[in-house]
């Protein structure tokens, strides 16, 4: 995470800290507002460089989070929209409007404190590569570890995706060419749609920044040529939306730096999930995205959805939940994971125990500290609804 932007702006956050931590009432209590203070400040001061996420330590977690500590929260400069922020802070149109629902996406008042993402539920699939969860308008790279070994970082861009008329593809692929400056060719279906709405396009669209393949191109093993790609300066607001012709649009920024990082031949796993679940410090999560256009589901269809997740989560009988947290992360769908339950942390004699146990029907999980690595996972096949299942 960044500091404040200026060298001033630094100095002068160093010496609140000094000031402090060398204070004769400096207590354990003034530790926790410290931090809570330097995250705040961080986060209010200068754009976000952070889509780096540290991998949970529990092997069975799937909650990354970008701020330990607290709501974050921004305020908005002068003449800045909400999509603005969005673009400021890396995230999607549709990301920051869920979450700031009483805030005007076009009429922001200079100063106007809007909320940013913070926790993230990892989707179902591998570990491996790129996923692409379309209901979050959303992507997830793992790089490359050594063999055997889990990844410990995972990186997260907001993205775009296809219209009601050109839906993105499910299931798995993988990257097969990657152009720097691509011109783009528009298919003859794509010219006959803008020619029909006074907007002609030319046989060839040359670099540049007009180019809605924008500066960085990664070709996806699909048929119908579709591509991760980036953005040209009038579309730069759709990322987070579902506004493509089938392709993935990025950030300039996000684009050049995954361009950078992923080879030829790097797995891409395209998922459809509005509806995740997850564990974090024995917090059981869950995060609910609204429907793709053209897709209608009802509370109840959520509700079954969501309880055989849990149930997969849990990997027994469904626990007694937060029933009034559960019915709001449901019903207003922002996005951002809600907590549903916790369970008892593991006992301290049941440290470097390889199994789980049973107290009072309460799980106890096996120990961070067992020295035993954990098996790796089959890979799992992609199902029609945009989930993982075992093999």
């Amino acid at each position: 995470m960044s500091a404040p932007g200026t060298s001033k702006q630094c100095w002068s956050l160093k010496k609140i800290i000094f000031y402090i931590v060398f204070s004769e009432k400096f207590t354990a209590m003034n530790i926790h507002a410290l931090l809570s203070f330097i995250i705040f400040l961080s986060v209010i001061g200068g754009h976000a460089n952070a889509t780096t996420y540290a991998m949970p330590e529990n092997s069975g977690d799937s909650v990354i989070t970008q701020y330990p500590d607290g709501m974050p929260l921004t305020r908005t400069d002068e003449d800045e929209t909400l999509l603005d922020v969005a673009r400021r802070f890396l995230l999607g149109q549709t990301e920051i409007v869920r979450l700031n629902p009483d805030v005007d996406r076009w009429l922001v008042k200079k100063g106007e404190v809007v909320r940013l993402s913070n926790k993230r539920i990892l989707p179902d699939s591998p570990h491996d590569g790129i996923t692409l969860n379309i209901s979050e308008y959303r992507m997830y790279y793992y790089p490359p570890t050594k063999k055997g070994e889990a990844p410990k970082q995972v990186r997260s861009y907001a993205h775009g995706v296809g219209r009601q008329d050109w839906k993105t593809p499910l299931g798995k692929t993988r990257i097969t060419r990657k152009i720097k400056n691509p011109s783009w060719h528009p298919p003859e279906s794509i010219r006959r749609e803008h020619a029909a709405n006074g907007d002609p396009l030319p046989v060839v669209v040359a670099p540049g920044p007009n180019n809605p393949l924008g500066t960085r191109s990664l070709h996806l093993a699909l048929p119908g040529e579709y591509r991760i790609h980036g953005t040209d300066v009038d579309k730069i607001h759709g990322i987070g939306m579902q506004i493509t012709h089938g392709c993935v649009r990025m950030y300039p920024k996000d684009v050049e730096e995954l361009y950078d990082m992923v080879a030829v031949g790097t797995p891409v796993y395209i998922v459809k999930q509005p509806i995740k679940v997850g564990w974090l410090d024995n917090v059981l999560y869950i995060e609910s995205h609204p429907n793709l256009e053209g897709e209608e589901t009802t509370l109840d269809q959520r509700f079954v959805e969501a309880l055989r997740l849990i149930e997969k989560a849990h990997n027994e009988e469904i626990p007694d939940l937060d029933q009034l947290a559960l019915n709001k992360a449901l019903t207003e769908q922002s996005g951002d994971p809600v907590a549903i339950y916790e369970r008892l942390p593991p006992m301290d004699e049941e440290v470097g125990v390889m199994r789980e146990t049973q107290i009072e029907d309460v799980p106890v999980s096996i120990s961070r500290s067992a020295s035993v690595e954990p098996r790796p996972k089959p890979l799992r096949k992609a199902s029609p609804d945009g989930y993982y299942r075992d093999n």
